[in-house]
């Protein structure tokens, strides 16, 4: 048995096996929403989220990604705000607006689901504002693809638990970990390991005392 799947046996023992919400159906959504959640927290990110879907919205009740594309920059960024970098998040996200209708005909990615995972990866990367977390994240939780999102907290527990070396970035932590991670765990290991960054291997005071991964930690 590897070090990380003894890790995520631990971890399902002690959490139980997460099951993918089939709500995140919409990976376009997802994606504005992903980079709405930039640099913020979830709460604000949700905020500006759902001021966005209120301000452009068509008759089903789903973003107008047309309205939203036609929109003086300014009046996005306005409508954003509680996510924090408006202007910058506004630009991007119209820019990729653009990219998408340019490159496929129409605002839908739903396509991604039937790509190879690091396929995606690297299209999607060359646009300004989606980096490896971001469109790895709408993978894992709208197409339920085999790929293990990679995030501030992810990258933290994995350098404490040493399963890479300390100096990776986070991009390199997420290629390092696509082949470490046990085939078919990518979203359970994935959420099981933000749980257990919450609620105890904390970044400035970890709960040492109560962790169940003594035996594999570094510290």
């Amino acid at each position: 048995m590897t070090k990380t799947e003894r890790i995520d046996h631990i971890l399902e023992r002690m959490m139980g096996i997460p099951q993918r919400d089939q709500a995140h159906s919409r990976p376009l959504e997802s994606l504005v929403l992903t980079i709405l959640s930039q640099n913020t927290t979830d709460t604000n990110s949700f905020k500006a989220f759902n001021a966005l879907k209120n301000a452009f919205h068509g008759a089903d009740g789903t973003i107008d990604w047309q309205q939203l594309v036609d929109a003086p920059r300014e009046d996005i960024a306005d409508v954003i705000r509680t996510g924090g970098l408006a202007n910058q998040k506004s630009e991007r996200i119209q820019n990729i607006l653009c990219w998408i209708k340019r490159e496929y005909g129409d605002y839908n990615i739903d396509f991604i689901c039937d790509m190879d995972p690091l396929d995606v990866v690297n299209l999607f990367t060359t646009q300004k504002g989606i980096g490896v977390k971001t469109i790895s994240v709408v993978l894992a939780f709208c197409c339920g693809a085999a790929i293990f999102p990679v995030d501030t907290h992810i990258h933290r527990i994995c350098r404490r638990l040493g399963l890479v070396d300390d100096k990776f970035t986070a991009e390199k932590t997420f290629w390092a970990m696509q082949e470490l991670v046990p085939k078919g765990k990518s979203f359970s290991f994935h959420m099981n390991l933000i749980y257990f960054g919450r609620i105890i291997c904390q970044a400035r005071k970890p709960l040492c005392e109560e962790c169940p991964l003594t035996d594999e930690c570094k510290r």
